[in-house]
């Protein structure tokens, strides 16, 4: 079985085009990625059309996936990392 300190998620490094790595906490990438995501209704990736509601999607995007298609070559990456030993 493996270790449940594996699951745990302290935070996220995002990596956005043109800007600094940041470090953000669950509950801030949800918001971030709600916030790309209302204004990409029309054009969702099939796998996140079947949740009807836009904090859905985004969690789905959150635990499921570390990138998300910005425009043709432009990229929103995250990765969890533990802040403690």
């Amino acid at each position: 079985m493996a270790d449940s300190i594996m699951f745990q998620e302290d935070a996220f490094v995002v990596l956005e085009p043109n800007q600094p790595e940041q470090f953000l906490t669950p509950e801030e990438l949800l918001e971030k990625l709600k916030v790309i995501l209302q204004t990409r209704q029309d054009d969702l990736p099939r796998e996140l059309q079947k949740f009807t509601s836009v904090e859905k999607q985004a969690q789905h995007l959150r635990d499921n996936y570390c990138e998300f298609d910005l425009e043709p070559g432009q990229y929103l990456q995250w990765y969890v990392v533990r802040l403690e030993k």
